[in-house]
């Protein structure tokens, strides 16, 4: 652990200075000035803390599927880097940016205890974003808020030990006051502030036509978060939130959209039922099948949500890494803007083309040349957690929300784990993720890159059977984009 105690140690050196040295003249003999710790002297562990909380809350956390959870990942993110970033020489706050947010700031002249102050500004944002859960049942851990009183408490108490009482409480104040000023700011944006309360509004009635989206079955849900396409973003432009359009509509076995329908209908059957007598197709069935279950994550209770997922990712590398606090401040900060800002422009073009499912065209029109896709299902299956096999999301296809948070947190990782100093080139990481559920299959996949990691996640929604290929091939671009202008923020000095 990099965090070595300063304060205790400077004050005994001081006395004994005081005893053994006499006062000289300003020059190059005086001993060395002391120097505040800053956010490089310290390591992950409070950020892989916090995030392993969040992840088992949003396991469980109705109504935060899929935009409230990077959404609440976005306002963490960035109260935690607000909080540390004047101990971060070579960064910037990038608070200036956002009209209203008026955050304080550390006394330059002061030392506090930085990961106290992350500590504090997790408690207290995490408190407000989940509400809801702060005496529910069916958070099978334990109360929500006990859970995060119970991390608080955990890294207070190590905190305790390695500084002094005095910059404890000026480090965690400072961290509460932070936090305060962000989740301020978040309730000014009406549309995304406590969406998760009304996630499938009554109020909404989807437009009908051949090709648009409807409930689907076996459930037939009312639409998600059909609004989400109004909430604010961080870094991408209002020109930039509505991606290129779907291919055209068309019924006909010879037109572009037929076969994209077609293919998703053949690759899950063969995944049920591949030749007996073919090995190799048997093999790629079978790897089909591991692929679309391992990166599903759409069903509440069971796992976290598909957005999060690209955090838990985070958490892994960072401890791989051994990421310093510094670094993990930026990190962290970016991945919860870039899957914010692609939820939100993944939403609001779903809601501007409003495309139909998967299962609905299958069983409607591919149904006329092959009679056994009258009864189709996709391979989603929630019956462990009281639910039905082969159902779909509820909310329009194009385009993918898994693609675009695939694309937006695997430029992220890209960028701060490949072609560097420490990895000249692609990084090569194994996904420990679900590696304990006996739910599903969960064996750990390996990927040679975070490219290839964020497009496996991408397409592994045409053999789950919920998406069409172009689908997943625009959401990976809107998610990219994402991640881009998020990058592109003015985070160094």
């Amino acid at each position: 652990m990099k965090v070595f105690q300063l304060t205790k140690i400077f004050a005994i050196g001081a006395l004994l200075l005081g005893i053994m040295l006499v006062p000289q003249s300003c020059g190059e003999n005086d001993p060395d000035d002391y120097s505040l710790p800053n956010a490089h002297d310290f390591d992950y562990k409070v950020y892989w803390e916090w995030n392993e909380t969040f992840l088992q809350i949003d396991r469980y956390a109705r109504g935060y599927r899929p935009g409230p959870g990077p959404r609440a990942l976005a306002y963490l993110g960035l109260s935690a880097y607000e909080c540390v970033v004047s101990a971060i020489p070579e960064n910037r706050s990038i608070a200036d940016l956002y009209s209203g947010v008026n955050v304080p700031k550390a006394d330059p002249n002061l030392e506090y205890y930085w990961p106290a102050c992350i500590n504090e500004s997790y408690a207290y944002l995490m408190e407000r974003f989940f509400p809801h859960m702060q005496n529910d049942p069916k958070f099978e851990v334990t109360n929500a808020f006990s859970l995060i009183e119970k991390t608080r408490a955990k890294l207070h108490g190590i905190y305790s030990q390695e500084t002094t009482p005095e910059i404890l409480e000026r480090s965690e104040k400072f961290g509460r006051e932070v936090a305060a000023a962000i989740y301020v700011w978040e309730q000014g944006d009406f549309i995304g502030h406590n969406a998760f309360l009304d996630p499938q509004p009554i109020s909404y009635t989807p437009p009908s036509g051949p090709g648009l989206w409807q409930p689907t079955p076996p459930d037939f849900n009312r639409a998600m978060f059909p609004q989400w396409g109004q909430v604010r973003t961080f870094a991408l432009k209002p020109d930039e939130m509505l991606c290129r359009p779907p291919i055209t509509y068309g019924e006909h076995p010879a037109s572009p959209f037929y076969s994209q329908a077609l293919e998703v209908f053949s690759t899950v059957n063969t995944i049920n039922n591949p030749p007996a007598n073919d090995p190799v197709l048997q093999t790629w069935a079978a790897n089909q099948r591991w692929a679309a279950i391992f990166w599903s994550d759409d069903i509440l209770n069971l796992t976290f949500a598909p957005p999060p997922r690209l955090v838990a990712v985070l958490n892994q590398v960072a401890a791989n890494e051994e990421l310093d606090l510094a670094g993990c401040a930026e990190a962290y900060a970016k991945m919860g803007l870039a899957l914010c800002d692609a939820g939100v422009a993944l939403w609001h073009s779903k809601y501007v083309y409003n495309v139909e499912r998967p299962i609905t065209y299958i069983r409607r029109v591919v149904s006329q040349q092959h009679p056994d896709a009258a009864n189709w299902l996709t391979i989603l299956d929630a019956r462990s957690v009281g639910g039905e096999y082969g159902i779909t999301p509820a909310f329009p296809a194009y385009p993918s929300g898994h693609s675009g948070f695939g694309g937006a947190g695997g430029k992220i990782l890209s960028s701060f784990f490949e072609y560097n100093a420490s990895h000249p080139g692609t990084y090569t990481f194994t996904d420990l993720c679900h590696q304990l559920r006996t739910e599903f299959l969960g064996t750990p996949r390996v990927f040679t890159s975070f490219s290839q990691l964020g497009e496996e996640n991408a397409y592994s929604r045409i053999p789950l059977g919920v998406h069409f290929r172009m689908d997943c091939e625009v959401g990976l671009e809107v998610g990219r984009l994402a991640a881009q202008r998020v990058l592109e923020l003015p985070w160094k000095q």
